[in-house]
């Protein structure tokens, strides 16, 4: 009998046999039974298969009408969701994932489907790292390993005015899970404008032990000028006013320096992205109605996790400048649009998660 779960998996680990075995969800086999895939009967009025009949692209999406909860995948036992493809139609802000580990009734991932797949602003930007993948046209795809011991519970909440349609596929693996495997979390939050002198909370309210592995960040400049001097700082374990981790610059925790800034002859700022790190999108103002510089941000801690052992919180300073950095200017706190996904493992159970804000506030205009 093979000793590997087939979980953690690299090129190194590729020919070790497993007992795991391989499942996969989609429209085509919702429950993910072996020998279940590809059984609808098309309409014989309706259908592009009407002619071909069963097994010839019957059901390759599902419809979530305005205000349906739509369950993608309910898996009972042991194993781990290895990847989720989809490519959802509609606003991306009106599409809420969650999902819930071994029957809690709290999920432990809350999030508009486009800020957890890198990609906040309700349009696409190439993608490519390690753990999330954004590809054309709009081809999102995440490679966190999600381990759960009894049931993965996976919906979609459509908040939208309008039907959306979903193309999917969730690919896991049953398997057994070892004692010390914590579960995965993502937490969207936005505040549109944060307070004057406020600093911008990503996480808070983590109880437990486990490690943070991510961040992504959609950041809508309201000023004029550099706007990334903001500090981000990781409280750990009991820290009050002064962090264990603090960083120096919001482009330099996003593994970039200087503004992101090539030079203007070489076009300023320059989207980049890597397997740990990125600068995917840039949204340059347009001289008309379209007035706002966006950007969106990701850094994975894939080697370098953030580990706690019993509670966590981290914040980001919002931070300009006043004046000439090179005459002597003063910081500006600044008061932007901002939202972000904190992604971390944990034990269960986990804190009750902030409410999500309402479908207006999340809006994106």
């Amino acid at each position: 009998m093979a000793s590997f779960n087939g979980l953690g998996m690299h090129m190194g680990n590729l020919a070790i046999l497993s007992d795991a075995e391989s499942r996969s969800i989609s429209a085509e086999n919702p429950t993910g039974e072996k020998g279940k895939g590809a059984m609808a009967t098309p309409d014989p009025a309706k259908s592009p298969a009407r002619k071909l009949g069963r097994g010839w692209k019957v059901a390759p999406y599902v419809v979530i009408e305005p205000g349906e909860v739509k369950v993608l995948a309910d898996i009972a036992g042991a194993g781990a969701i290895a990847q989720i493809w989809m490519t959802p139609t509609g606003p991306w802000r009106s599409s809420i994932m969650r999902i819930y580990w071994d029957g809690s009734p709290e999920p432990s991932v809350e999030c508009p489907v486009g800020d957890f797949f890198a990609c906040g602003w309700n349009r696409y930007a190439q993608v490519s790292s390690l753990a999330v993948c954004v590809n054309p046209g709009s081809a999102f795809n995440c490679y966190w390993e999600m381990p759960f011991r009894k049931r993965c519970l996976i919906t979609m909440t459509n908040t939208a005015d309008t039907a959306m349609i979903l193309f999917y596929q969730i690919n896991y693996v049953l398997t057994e899970v070892a004692s010390d495997a914590a579960y995965f979390h993502a937490q969207f939050r936005r505040v549109n404008p944060l307070p004057y002198k406020e600093v911008y909370t990503i996480l808070d309210g983590v109880t437990g032990s486990g490690q943070y592995v991510g961040t992504y960040m959609a950041w809508g400049v309201h000023n004029s000028g550099w706007w990334g001097e903001g500090e981000i700082k990781f409280f750990i374990d009991g820290d009050a006013e002064f962090p264990t981790i603090c960083g120096t610059g919001t482009e330099d925790y996003f593994c970039g320096s200087y503004n992101f800034d090539v030079g203007k002859d070489n076009g300023g700022y320059r989207e980049f992205t890597t397997p740990y790190a990125g600068l995917p999108q840039v949204i340059r103002p347009d001289g008309l109605y379209a007035s706002q510089q966006r950007f969106g941000m990701y850094r994975w801690h894939i080697a370098d996790p953030i580990r706690f052992k019993r509670d966590l919180r981290v914040t980001i300073q919002a931070l300009g400048w006043m004046g000439d950095p090179r005459k002597g200017a003063e910081f500006l706190p600044l008061q932007d649009d901002i939202a972000s996904v904190a992604f971390w493992y944990q034990t269960l159970p986990s804190a009750k998660f902030p409410p999500l804000p309402s479908p207006d506030y999340l809006r994106i205009v």
